[in-house]
């Protein structure tokens, strides 16, 4: 969000009931969640970071209505913002409420081993969703792999890959020179996904662009206003460049970037942005105007949410491990085929 990982023969099909085909990295967690199965009816708490974002309000819907369709399962979505000290708190609500399972994604990576340590004082199950965190360390990429919280979500590296194709076909496309290009990779450096993310988007971009391109490295928030602006400094100092290729974290940061980069003068055909998510993307496309968002990788918060749902209650109910990680499917997007691809674009 730099640990990279190498998919492939490390990851297996696992079916869930979803209706989605996920992967796993094929070990079973040592995470220190109990295997005592819960009768009756299951309680998860929900805490997400920025909850207001189109992928996590997605993610909440979808994670509502797994509940729904498994019964007698009822899940609370909290959102948390990014507040760290609102992620403990909501967690300590959640265990006085006599909550059977926390599925946290961590507004920082540094408050997991807290949040660890409160839920295995209280014996509840614990799962993350998107993001890691570290039973013993505030730096996930730091982190033993066994001393890592199960997680859901979807594996960084294989996103970043195709992000990093798309981005160097578009530059083959467009007929740039390396010399007189650049690209904008922004994204919140604590975050270990996202680190996993722009790593693997520069080593796919080079071997599709079949050239290396200057890296300007902007540190941002995940918000699009933080992007756009920080955007907008890195640019001032880079005014020599004539195209910019943009990829980060999430749609937040290349939506930013981009509109930064078209108020600096840069017109949409000098721009080879590709983001990750769709959801912000698709505004673009659907306005009809022209835009630096060339393509978008599809994201499916919904599904995140089912499969989150779905593996914690499989570990409550029928004492089934819980996967070290369980990924959800993605699909490259552009103007031509996002409405059939099913994005939302609220």
């Amino acid at each position: 969000m730099a640990r990279t990982r190498t998919l492939g023969g490390a990851l297996i099909a696992i079916a869930v009931a979803l209706g989605l085909t996920a992967c796993s990295s094929g070990k079973e967690s040592t995470s220190t969640n109990t295997s005592k199965k819960v009768s009756g009816k299951i309680s998860i708490a929900y805490l997400q970071k920025q909850g207001d974002q189109q992928y996590f309000i997605d993610e909440a819907q979808g994670a509502q209505a797994k509940a729904k369709q498994l019964g007698d399962v009822d899940v609370k979505v909290v959102n948390l913002g990014n507040d760290t000290s609102k992620a403990v708190s909501e967690t300590q609500a959640a265990i006085a409420q006599k909550t059977t399972g926390v599925i946290i994604v961590p507004p920082d990576p540094a408050v997991g081993p807290q949040i660890v340590q409160t839920v295995a004082a209280a014996k509840v199950a614990l799962l993350s969703s998107d993001d890691q965190i570290c039973k013993t360390g505030t730096d996930p990429s730091k982190c033993p792999k066994d001393q890592l919280v199960p997680r859901v979500g979807f594996s960084g590296t294989q996103m970043g890959t195709q992000v990093g194709q798309r981005a160097g076909e578009e530059f083959k496309k467009a007929g740039w020179k390396a010399a007189d290009t650049a690209i904008i990779a922004a994204w919140k450096q604590d975050v270990t996904v996202c680190t996993d993310r722009v790593v693997a988007a520069q080593s796919a971009f080079e071997q599709a662009a079949g050239t290396k391109v200057r890296v300007v490295k902007v540190g941002t928030d995940n918000t699009p206003p933080d992007a756009q602006s920080k955007t907008s400094a890195a640019v001032s100092g880079n005014r020599s460049v004539k195209h910019w290729v943009v990829w980060g974290c999430n749609d937040e940061n290349v939506s930013g970037a981009v509109n930064a980069l078209q108020n600096a003068g840069y017109k949409a055909a000098d721009i080879d942005g590709v983001g990750l998510g769709a959801y912000l993307a698709c505004k673009d496309w659907g306005s009809g105007k022209q835009t630096g968002m060339k393509a978008a990788l599809f994201i499916n918060g919904y599904d995140v949410g089912g499969l989150a749902v779905q593996t914690m209650v499989d570990y409550l109910r029928g004492g089934k491990a819980m996967p070290q990680e369980a990924f959800a499917p993605t699909k490259m997007v552009d103007p031509t085929n996002w409405r059939q691809s099913g994005v939302k674009c609220t």
